[in-house]
């Protein structure tokens, strides 16, 4: 009884602190809050002056990120709703709403009126009932020069039958929140964590709520168990019986001192229960310990529900705090969490192969499909495990002359022994293009539709500029073959404005610009030249050499020309890794 009791008042102490923290916060935020209301409710006048739905063929949405995608319940059609912009001076909010009709592959934008004010980072669920339902809980808007924010707590419904929005006004909600998750289970909505930040405060969650579709009213629960410290932007899915939800992950981060920061990114997975009747259910927190490849610390990766309930993860990007620097690392890499096993799976493309090489396949392997997913866990567990992808640094000139450093996946050398054995036929067959990917990102939106993965925009950062995207991709779950390219990255669309002391700087800027056009030009013509006298100057190809052995031979090479590219700081396992890639990049090219 003793050791309980102990218990139970630590539980206690943490919620009073927590109470604490939260009332500080709200009261400190309150006037910043105050002050963005005024500018929310200008918004809300101007939506209010439409009196009727205006639906309009569009070309895809702007660049954003942190905004919702979420496929429609009963069409082929994806609905986006909100985001964000930044373009180094002003942060955009919106409140947009779009359709993707995914046979004709067209996107038209929908004015409803007295829609939801701008917002991002906020959360969308789908519902089947009454023609088809998208609500929307909570997120964020912030002032232009980006250093105020306010917390949204409100509800809507978009009722996709009829296109008209309703808020739905039921107390005992959570409080205003952003980067909370929200799914559907059974016949309720369940909100968990997110946090709350002004300019000198801020704080993070881990209560959960649920809002009953049925009787449309908000009850926060209570679960027993050790429940997840608070986060937010984790990955919260449903399992596949209805009796409760997974939580992976998320980040969240803590003040050490006055004016000093730490941020952590969390890789631990837990699971909340239903257990009992409904008139008296109770919910139970415990940890898991998934078998199989976790995905790599990270946040801001994006999150959708495939196949036979599995969770997908795509992307995200994982800080290096260091004493005054903070560095990213973005990736463009696909795990999948079967739900039912309690397992971590990479999700390996596998290639538009020839029907010869399947029909070859098939006789080695035995059949495919059912047995497809099946190989793929396998593979893991084999010893010597082939090389997996390796990076490639590719590069694109924008608008304004800025250089964006990309990064690529490009399929590692574990079919290199298939190849070889199959060589006779792949002389038949043409030269199989790389296989095209997303590039690194975060932030990203992604859902799935018919057992399709669908990706749009994120963002990613290169030194001190961020690189908002509009570009679409869709990945069938099923045949893991290869990403196919909806709407490409277009480099003029990244817009980007420099801080600057001064409106004289601007013009003098300007006219420099101008001035040096001609000498541009000249500069330009010459770089080309020394580009493509550069190429032919890297180590040549050996006949009968294969890339294991070119790699190897030139190694020292490449390590030089990457380290001369990434510049001294970079971290000698990102130059070895980057080496590699422009070898092998090189070598296909011969």
């Amino acid at each position: 009884m003793g050791k309980k009791g102990k218990k139970e008042k630590k539980v206690k102490g943490a919620e009073k602190t927590a109470a604490k923290m939260e009332k500080k916060v709200s009261k400190r935020s309150k006037r910043e809050e105050e002050d963005l209301e005024a500018l929310i409710a200008e918004f809300q006048n101007l939506d209010a002056k439409k009196t009727q739905v205006v639906e309009t063929t569009c070309p895809p949405p702007s660049p954003r990120l942190s905004a919702s995608l979420s496929a429609h319940p009963e069409k082929d059609e994806l609905i986006m709703f909100g985001g964000e912009f930044f373009n180094g001076r002003k942060t955009y909010l919106y409140n947009d709403l779009f359709f993707y009709n995914i046979k004709k592959n067209t996107w038209v934008k929908s004015e409803i009126p007295n829609p939801p004010p701008p917002r991002c980072s906020h959360q969308a669920v789908v519902v089947p009932q009454g023609g088809g339902q998208l609500w929307v809980f909570g997120g964020e808007f912030a002032s232009p020069n980006g250093e105020q924010f306010y917390h949204y707590k409100d509800l809507w419904v978009l009722h996709l039958a009829t296109h008209t929005w309703e808020n739905i006004k039921a107390p005992g909600g959570p409080s205003g929140r952003s980067g909370h998750r929200m799914v559907l289970s059974k016949r309720q909505l369940l909100v968990f964590g997110g946090f709350h930040e002004s300019t000198r405060d801020f704080i993070y969650y881990n209560d959960i709520y649920s809002f009953s579709l049925d009787t449309f009213s908000w009850s926060r629960f209570n679960p027993s168990g050790s429940a997840p410290c608070p986060r937010s932007a984790c990955q919260m899915t449903s399992t596949t019986d209805g009796m409760g939800v997974i939580i992976y992950g998320g980040y969240s981060k803590v003040r050490v001192k006055k004016d000093v920061e730490k941020g952590t990114i969390h890789s631990d997975m837990f699971l909340l229960k239903r257990e009992g009747k409904d008139d008296q259910e109770k919910w139970l927190w415990s940890r898991l310990n998934p078998s199989g490849n976790k995905p790599p610390p990270r946040s801001g990766f994006s999150l959708a529900v495939g196949p036979a309930g599995r969770a997908v993860l795509f992307g995200g990007v994982c800080d290096e705090e260091e004493e005054e620097t903070l560095e990213g690392d973005f990736y463009n890499d696909l795990y999948l969490y079967d739900t039912v096993k309690n397992r971590w799976f990479p999700g390996q493309l596998r290639g538009n192969k020839s029907e010869k090489k399947k029909k070859r396949r098939g006789k080695k392997g035995g059949a495919e499909g059912e047995g497809g997913e099946k190989k793929e866990e396998e593979e893991e567990e084999e010893e010597g495990a082939p090389q997996g992808p390796t990076e490639v640094i590719k590069e694109i000139v924008t608008e304004d002359g800025t250089v964006m450093t990309i990064k690529e996946v490009i399929p590692g050398a574990q079919e290199e022994e298939e190849e070889e054995e199959e060589e006779e036929e792949e002389e038949e067959d043409d030269a199989s293009a790389p296989l095209v990917e997303p590039c690194a990102r975060s932030s990203a939106m992604a859902t799935v539709r018919q057992g399709k993965l669908f990706l749009y925009g994120g963002m990613f950062e290169v030194g001190d500029r961020q690189f908002t995207l509009n570009d679409f991709y869709c990945l069938d779950l099923n045949k893991m073959d290869q990403w196919e390219v909806l709407v490409e990255m277009d480099p003029k669309t990244q817009e980007w404005l420099e801080e600057s002391e001064s409106e004289d700087e601007e013009e003098e800027e300007e006219g420099e610009a101008k001035g040096a056009e001609g000498e541009e030009e000249e500069e330009e013509s010459e770089e080309e030249s020394e580009d493509e006298k550069d190429e032919d100057e890297h180590p040549a190809v050996q006949e009968g050499e294969t890339v294991t052995d070119y790699q190897s031979r030139t190694e020292q090479y490449w390590m030089g020309l990457a380290r001369a590219n990434m510049g001294p700081d970079a971290k000698d396992k990102k130059v070895a890794k980057v080496a590699l890639a422009m070898a092998k990049v090189f070598f296909e090219d011969q």
